[in-house]
């Protein structure tokens, strides 16, 4: 049974200010029980480790959808700018950093998944093979997460829009 909702609210808002403030080896249970007054073992039973911290706030990390008319290449960018909104945003930006510090490994695979998830779901849509969708998703998206996460600068949006243009004149 996981936490109640107020709790886990309470410790994961304070987790997502400590990973901003000083990074994921903070998301310790001690921390959390100083930083939120939350027992300590509640704090152990939920999250034991930082490792649980950030799959919770994997958990609740908002990815709500782009505005979709039905048209692939509109779809596409709005996924593009959708994305590169939430890579400007420090919390998703500082969440993706974290795991990748973090050497977690199964957890950035995941988030970045999420991530992925609605580029391909507009492929799929579209009718897109699963091998063009692949690489489709990653001419669009692999520069946008190497600006973020590797060379820390604002996500290239001209240049991802470009590469829906090339894309779907292609598909």
């Amino acid at each position: 049974m996981g936490p109640a909702t107020e709790t886990a609210t309470v410790v994961l808002t304070a987790a997502l200010d400590l990973l901003l403030a000083e990074g994921a080896a903070a998301l310790t249970p001690q921390r959390l029980h100083a930083a939120t007054g939350v027992s300590r073992s509640t704090v152990y039973r939920h999250w034991p480790s930082p490792h649980d911290v950030l799959a919770s706030l994997i958990d609740v990390a908002p990815l709500g959808p782009a505005d979709r008319n039905g048209e692939l290449a509109h779809d596409l960018h709005a996924e593009v700018d959708l994305l590169c909104d939430r890579l400007r945003d420090r919390p998703v930006a500082a969440l993706l950093q974290a795991l990748t510090a973090a050497a977690a490994v199964e957890l950035r695979h995941r988030y970045v998944g999420d991530l992925l998830a609605p580029f391909h779901d507009v492929l799929r849509a579209a009718g897109v093979t699963t091998a063009q969708r692949e690489d489709a998703v990653a001419v669009i998206v692999s520069p946008l997460l190497v600006d973020a996460l590797l060379l820390d600068r604002p996500t290239a949006r001209t240049r991802a829009h470009r590469a829906v243009d090339d894309v779907t004149a292609r598909i």
